[in-house]
């Protein structure tokens, strides 16, 4: 059977937009414009936390909001309310009518989740009617932006933790439920083991995982009896945290704990450190549990913990198996936000040629890319040698020179015999859905697959290695011509495309 996504909200979701995406709309509508033909893309422009990769994900939920785009009778009737600055209705009843027929009917292209994205790649490639195509500029960033920047920071910390095991612990942290929803499963897509959100665990299938936390300790009079009594209550999953007033002296009350188990036929699983040096208490715990005869337990680990730390923990030899990664992963602490953005590229009358269009600024890395763009990744054996961005309309097969968008000087020809494969698929074609979604544990392993076909230098965190991503040549001068046409002429702001 196909998957069914599994929805966070059952009303309307319409309105979860900008204004200016209406009143745009609306003029688009008032002048005839909502039949021309769009095309937009959704790309970002700088990597997150200075890193050298960026793990896409929210497609799923970009679907989903497709599949049920509608205005709804209560959207309506709101924005029937609003008013303009002289006290009318901002909207004219006619415009609601229309907004009321309107459904979805956008051709949708898109990198699946998990993939490993790179600066100006599209993620998305929305093709369509003009007011449509406006109207989703928000919601698809929304829905893209966070959920990709929470993906890359969990597999950040994932590389850092080698074969250890992760558990997101930032429930308590994130920005809202939703917030708290969304970073829990983008954790997963980017590696992580599993999730202390017990809610996520229900909605996506994400095991979960915990402990217990300093209150379980603090009820009782003695440190000793609340492991006890946690130890009688589930034999089965103890895992005891032992900092709540001195860490050694809690390891050795958990290791008389766990010898009672022992001698019942159970398993201590484990402690967990959430404060303090735990480097040397880690090591100092392990030779504790080791001489007492539970080499196999674990030792968790918490306490603002990101990439960085684990990655030094891990250096000074630290004897920790299990991560619990909260505040740090969940908000992207050192980064809260993606830089995604959506623009126009291409444009047409209903039949008609293509004119290519771009954003032009002052600062080069703020010029758009016109066109209707694919992303074609290079590769020999397994792994990925670079990728070209292109214009569907050339043949890129004549070709294979490649430009550096933000330093025209650096050119690259990538040399005859690479295989290649296009990053973004189809999802919709006219409103419907053509793609299959993969369950949440294939995204995972799309992810670890991913990743391995990248050399390790893109990995680092530190001056990480520059993967090679360039503008096919043709794409790159017809760019130039563009920008030559606005800076010359106003009229002629706009390329045709390639026949």
């Amino acid at each position: 059977m196909p998957k069914k996504i599994v929805r966070l909200y059952d009303q309307s979701l319409a309105l979860l937009t900008d204004l200016y995406q209406m009143t745009m709309s609306y003029g688009y509508w008032k002048k005839g414009l909502d039949r021309k033909e769009s095309v937009f893309h959704l790309f970002f422009r700088k990597r997150p936390f200075n890193g050298g990769f960026t793990v896409a994900a929210g497609l799923e939920y970009v679907i989903d909001y497709l599949e049920n785009f509608r205005f709804d009778a209560s959207d309506l009737a709101y924005l029937a309310t609003l008013k303009d600055t002289e006290n009318h209705p901002l909207f004219e009843p006619a415009f609601l009518d229309y907004l009321q027929k309107l459904k979805f009917s956008c051709d949708v292209d898109a990198v699946p989740e998990g993939s490993v994205v790179f600066p100006y790649e599209p993620l998305l490639r929305i093709q369509g009617p003009l007011i449509q195509c406006q109207l989703l500029e928000s919601p698809l960033l929304n829905l893209i932006n966070f959920p990709s920047l929470i993906a890359t920071k969990a597999a950040r910390i994932c590389i850092a933790a080698k074969d250890d095991e992760i558990i997101e612990f930032g429930l308590r942290r994130a920005q809202g439920i939703n917030g708290a929803l969304t970073a829990s499963r983008a954790a997963y897509i980017g590696g992580c083991h599993a999730t202390s959100n017990v809610l996520a665990g229900k909605i996506f299938g994400i095991p979960v995982k915990g402990t217990h936390s300093h209150s379980w300790v603090m009820v009782f009079d003695d440190e000793l009896e609340s492991f006890q009594t946690f130890a009688e209550c589930l034999p089965t999953s103890c895992v005891f945290l032992v900092d709540t007033y001195d860490t050694i002296e809690g390891v050795k009350k958990a290791i008389k704990v766990g010898q009672w188990l022992r001698e019942r036929g159970k398993k201590m699983v484990g402690i967990r450190l959430d404060s303090g040096d735990l480097a040397y208490l880690s090591i100092k715990s392990r030779q504790l549990l080791d001489e007492a005869g539970f080499t196999d337990a674990e030792i968790v680990a918490s306490n603002e913990l990101d990439e960085t730390l684990i990655s030094e923990l891990k250096r000074q030899g630290a004897q920790i198996t299990v991560w619990g990664v909260g505040t740090n992963l969940v908000t992207a602490k050192d980064q809260p936000a993606l830089d995604g953005i959506y623009k126009l590229s291409a444009i047409r009358d209903p039949g008609g040629a293509w004119k290519y269009k771009l954003k032009l600024s002052e600062q080069m890395v703020k010029v758009s890319n016109p066109g209707i763009l694919q992303v074609r990744r290079f590769f020999s054996n397994t792994e990925n040698v670079a990728d070209v961005i292109y214009d569907i309309h050339s043949d890129i097969s004549k070709g294979r020179q490649i430009v550096d968008p933000l330093d025209p000087t650096r050119q690259k020809t990538l040399k005859l015999g690479l295989e290649s494969r296009d990053l973004l698929m189809p999802i919709f074609r006219g409103g419907k859905r053509v793609y299959s979604l993969p369950s949440l544990a294939e995204i995972q392993q799309n992810t670890k697959k991913e990743l391995n076909g990248f050399q390790v230098g893109i990995k680092r965190f530190l001056n990480p290695h520059q993967y090679v991503v360039g503008m096919e040549k043709s794409l790159y001068d017809l760019k130039v011509e563009l920008i030559h046409n606005i800076r010359s002429s106003t009229s002629h702001a706009y390329v045709i495309a390639p026949e």
